[in-house]
């Protein structure tokens, strides 16, 4: 079969501003990315939380649970890498057009990832936000213990060690959580949100 028979079916389909009059917010992304402990995972889900008791309708989208389910065959090869983003891109797009307000957690160590997120969903629609941390600090912290794995050997294409992080040229949002505690992290992401998701 190829993708000349394949027919889409949007037009007959209830509409994606059908769906955010219904739930009453502008639904968005919102694409968080550092580090492996840089904090984006605990302000991805501080931030749905929030939204939530606002009133507001969220889908959190986080690296590993992702990689446990939908992403389970992908290794960490470029080629993995790419596919893991572009699968995750695709979700959070669906997700969106129905309405919900998307908060991912990838690393997304590459600038041309990053674009390849910001391109399948739709600059106007896309927020990068960084959640800066060095590797140093994110080393110290090692929350899951990948860093003292990453160390011995035992994880070849650990980002920022075996595997390159790109430090971004230009993003909508840079979070400090380095300099800043995660309160503070949370009500800067907060308000950075809150003006492009409509109030409830």
């Amino acid at each position: 079969m190829t993708t000349d028979n394949i027919h889409p079916e949007f037009s007959r389909m209830l509409n994606r501003e059908d769906k955010e009059d219904l739930l009453k917010q502008s639904a968005k992304v919102f694409w968080l990315y550092g580090l492996s402990g840089s904090g984006k995972s605990t302000l991805a889900n501080a931030l749905e939380r929030k939204l939530s008791e606002k009133g507001y309708y969220t889908v959190l989208l986080d690296g590993d649970n992702i990689r446990s389910g939908l992403n389970k065959g992908l290794g960490f090869s470029d080629e993995d890498r790419l596919e893991n983003i572009r699968r995750i891109a695709e979700v959070a797009k669906l997700f969106m057009n129905n309405g919900a307000i998307v908060i991912t957690s990838f690393i997304t160590p590459t600038c041309n990832l990053r674009e390849l997120a910001k391109s399948t969903i739709g600059e106007a629609d896309f927020s990068e936000i960084y959640i800066k941390c060095s590797f140093e600090k994110c080393e110290d912290r090692d929350v899951k213990g990948l860093y003292a794995k990453a160390k011995k050997g035992e994880i070849p294409q650990f980002t920022g060690k075996g595997s390159s992080f790109e430090e971004p040229q230009t993003t909508d949002l840079t979070v400090d959580t380095e300099q800043e505690s995660i309160e503070k992290s949370l009500e800067i992401l907060s308000e950075f949100v809150y003006p492009k998701i409509g109030k409830q």
